[in-house]
């Protein structure tokens, strides 16, 4: 799936609002290099600016489910960075700590997670009828099942309960 810059505009105007962020300055950038991720968003706290990248072939095929998620990391980038103060300053900065390497892991874990069931839950509470992405799925699906042949996006027509 190749991005559309118009639709990621209309839904990053949509839940600025629902969010309200409305207060913050935040621009797209399409990334159109090689890239691991489907989306990310970089914060400067002090302006209130953010950048919102976007894979031009990301592996999430909901790209509103993509621009909830980005938002709701600069919705909780405060607790995110204290939350990373905090291990720093219990476990230190060497990052080749076992015990530092566990924290964070862990900590990056439950970020990603909440950050992705209250991403459903809005998808959900805004009646959204598109199907979650599984996109991230698709190659160790692939490999494990068929050694690197084709996803079934099949999948991604699964219940949303």
């Amino acid at each position: 799936m190749l991005v559309n810059r118009k639709a990621i505009e209309k839904y990053l105007n949509k839940w600025q609002d629902i969010l309200r962020l409305r207060d913050w300055d935040i621009v797209i950038k399409i990334v159109k290099t090689k890239w691991r991720k489907s989306g990310d968003i970089k914060i400067d706290l002090e302006d209130k600016k953010a950048v919102l990248l976007v894979n031009h072939k990301p592996k999430c095929t909901n790209l509103e489910e993509l621009v909830i998620h980005e938002l709701l990391h600069l919705k909780v980038y405060r607790m995110d960075q204290m939350l990373e103060s905090f291990l720093s300053i219990i476990f230190g900065e060497k990052e080749d700590d076992p015990k530092r390497e566990f924290a964070y892991t862990q900590f990056m874990m439950v970020l990603e997670s909440t950050v992705e069931d209250l991403t459903k839950g809005y998808l959900s509470a805004e009646g959204s009828q598109k199907s979650l992405s599984f996109g991230r799925l698709k190659e160790p699906i692939d490999v494990e099942i068929r050694g690197n042949c084709k996803f079934d996006h099949n999948i991604d027509k699964g219940d949303r309960k």
